[in-house]
């Protein structure tokens, strides 16, 4: 079954349940008699339930039942919410100066909405001290508790840990 609704002569079944024009109910009539009607009427006889039984037909202009499907796919499209993921990158032995200037971009992403992956690269000799980053990313945690929670706790992949910090959604809003 597609998509896409039968009208007039692809409805195939010899009898419906027909809707009228208005919206009232007119009963289970012959197919053939309902497409007489909606020619009468100058509209289709469009199945808008094909599943029912009988199915349900209803008449109306298919060209404007089409265009006002396709403006509530659009409005369902452009109310749709669009995760943006933004990423911060650390080193373990990182500046208190450093740390506040890349924790603020961390809370303004935040508050923008984004997610923030937050990393920790390791060079060198800083892969056998793992908890110096898993202490940095619990300590960045906690400073922006107010902003953002923790989505994915830290994980060691490689030479960088990461941990995902997702926007605070308020109960009282929408």
């Amino acid at each position: 079954m597609s998509a896409e609704a039968r009208i007039n002569d692809r409805i195939r079944v010899p009898e419906v349940r027909l809707v009228g024009p208005n919206g009232e109910q007119v009963g289970i009539v012959k197919t053939d008699d309902a497409r007489k009607l909606a020619y009468e009427a100058d509209l289709d006889l469009v199945e808008v339930a094909p599943n029912a039984k009988p199915p349900v037909a209803k008449i109306m202009d298919y060209g404007k039942f089409k265009y006002e499907q396709a403006q509530k796919a659009r409005e369902a499209r452009r109310n749709q919410q669009q995760t943006v993921v933004k990423e911060q990158k650390f080193r373990p032995k990182i500046d208190d100066h450093d740390y506040e200037t890349k924790k603020g971009n961390v809370v303004r992403f935040l508050e923008k909405g984004s997610k923030v992956k937050v990393t920790i690269m390791f060079r060198g000799r800083e892969q056998s001290r793992p908890e110096l980053g898993f202490r940095l990313l619990e300590r960045l945690a906690a400073d922006v508790e107010e902003f953002g929670q923790v989505e994915s706790r830290p994980k060691q992949d490689g030479r960088n840990m990461t941990m995902v910090l997702g926007p605070v959604r308020n109960k009282g809003k929408k």
